[in-house]
């Protein structure tokens, strides 16, 4: 069944309900229940693992754990949080299981950082440019690396609060850390993560506007060209 109709079908439907529809045995529920957390959970195993095969792999088996243990979704929290909080458990597990000495969540230094940040306005119709979006390509690239280089403990904590807009509460219960743990975490990815975005965009500077190579060449020999067909300058006072 299409994703449109799906969604037309389960419109306002409480999370529980869809539970029990799913632990009812219909797969249209759970189907839909899918399509909508795909993403989120994508990105909760992706930033523990760090590695795009696992990261799917990580998800198929939260949902299959998820679908078994339906009924035992009480409602106490979102249904998405409850997704999220098996995922992460299951990302877990299988980093730790790839290296068994490493700490996959573990709490950093706890220096915090203030959100400054400047609104740049942009003309909309440029974004459609083949530039632009080839220029959106390649930032959100650096961005996803960059991302990728944070500290275990910080990394999932961030995609969690920046990337997908969970709430303080939200992302405690899913990571199972206390919520000022989360606050300092995430002030702290912030924090490195903006140095390392910085620290490339003051590599790019040292290079804009490049006057080399080709460039330099092109000019001399252009310049060299004209002075021939001048020919030589007699100064004034001769």
């Amino acid at each position: 069944m299409a994703l449109a109709v799906l969604e037309l079908k389960y419109k306002d439907m409480p999370d529980v309900e869809i539970a029990l529809r799913v632990v009812a045995g219909d797969e249209d529920a759970f189907h839909l229940l899918m399509r909508r957390h795909n993403q989120k959970m994508y990105r909760t195993a992706r930033s523990i693992l760090r590695d795009d095969a696992e990261a799917e792999d990580a998800v198929q088996a939260a949902y299959l754990q998820a679908y078994r243990s339906m009924d035992k979704f009480r409602g106490d929290a979102r249904l998405s949080t409850w997704l999220v909080r098996i995922v992460v458990n299951e990302a877990i597990a299988r980093a730790r299981k790839r290296s068994r000495s490493a700490e996959v969540i573990q709490l950093g230094g706890g220096a915090q950082y203030g959100d400054v940040t400047e609104e740049v306005h942009m003309d909309d119709s440029s974004l459609a440019q083949p530039e632009h979006l080839a220029l959106r390509a390649e930032l959100l690239r650096l961005v996803e690396t960059k991302i990728d280089a944070l500290p275990d403990a910080f990394r999932t904590v961030f995609v969690l609060r920046a990337v997908e807009e969970m709430t303080v509460e939200e992302a405690s219960i899913c990571l199972g850390i206390p919520q000022a743990t989360v606050r300092t975490r995430f002030f702290r990815a912030r924090g490195l993560l903006r140095e390392a975005l910085a620290r490339e965009i003051d590599f790019a500077f040292e290079g804009a506007f490049a006057f080399d190579g080709a460039r330099c060449d092109r000019i001399v020999a252009n310049v060299l060209a004209q002075i021939q067909d001048i020919g030589r300058i007699v100064p004034d006072c001769l």
